[in-house]
């Protein structure tokens, strides 16, 4: 999944970009000023940067200077209201790719977009041929599945939810089951972890929540509330069984389409 940094101070904007570009299948960051948007950039990789020049500290082009400084290849796209000749040259000084005037169609921005990420080729962000759990396999090429060999016929959704809980499942996860019930596919993850308390059961799925124990405090409380959002657009439900001490399972149940991923 191809990652998008958004540097952009005006909340409204930047959520309206993050949710328009994941769903198109974006990976999405934000960040609400210049320095957060280079912290961001120097601990993850992007495959593309999309900054307001009008920014709290460091401004747009002073950003594009130091994301040159680190990585002279990714695509660097100006979004602002400055729409003089001088304002765009100096953004194209700065290192910029390309530039765009609000208000925008967020159509055109998608295209320029496409556009920008076909250019990019960063020996840094290599994606293996084939990734794999237990007795799961997916070819990301082809996209097939297969589990102790045997080819697993998966929808879009089924395909794309499987891929990311593979890519990023961490080293405790013990176990991923995936079933069919009528017109549900069920897939059951599990670790061999500290479990969860009553507290942490209910409160998970909140926005921002953060656990008082190590391992659900150091996160940031919001990747679990995403998941739950994402899921229940496509009409699913996610659950969670755990007890302290004996490990946690999460349940996810989303409707199965008999489709090939595409």
């Amino acid at each position: 999944m191809q990652s998008i940094l958004i540097v952009e101070d005006e909340k409204r904007v930047a959520d309206l970009l993050k949710a328009g570009l994941e769903e198109n299948g974006y990976s999405v960051m934000v960040a609400y000023d210049g320095e957060m948007g280079l912290r961001l950039f120097r601990s993850n990789e992007f495959h593309l940067v999309i900054s307001d020049i009008v920014l709290p500290g460091v401004d747009g082009f002073g950003l594009c200077k130091e994301i040159r400084k680190i990585n002279s290849d990714v695509p660097v796209l100006m979004l602002t209201a400055l729409g003089s000749t001088d304002d765009k040259l100096d953004g194209f000084d700065a290192g910029a790719d390309d530039y765009m005037l609000k208000p925008f169609d967020f159509r055109e921005l998608n295209a320029r977009i496409r556009v920008l990420l076909k250019r990019y080729s960063s020996p840094q962000i290599v994606r293996p041929d084939f990734i794999s759990y237990s007795d799961i396999s997916i070819n990301l090429n082809t996209c097939e599945v297969t589990r102790a060999g045997v080819q697993i016929k998966l929808s879009p959704k089924e395909y794309n939810l499987l891929v990311y809980m593979v890519e990023n499942s961490p080293d405790r996860i013990s176990f991923v089951q995936i079933s069919f019930w009528d017109k549900w596919a069920v897939v059951r993850m599990s670790d061999n972890g500290a479990g969860l308390s009553d507290d942490e059961r209910q409160n998970m799925f909140k926005l921002f929540y953060r656990g008082k124990q190590k391992h659900v405090a150091s996160g940031r409380g919001i990747g679990l509330a995403l998941a739950q959002k994402i899921i229940n657009l496509h009409q699913g439900k996610i659950s969670v069984l755990s007890d302290e001490g004996k490990g946690t399972t999460f349940v996810v149940e989303i409707e199965h389409l008999q489709t090939s991923p595409k």
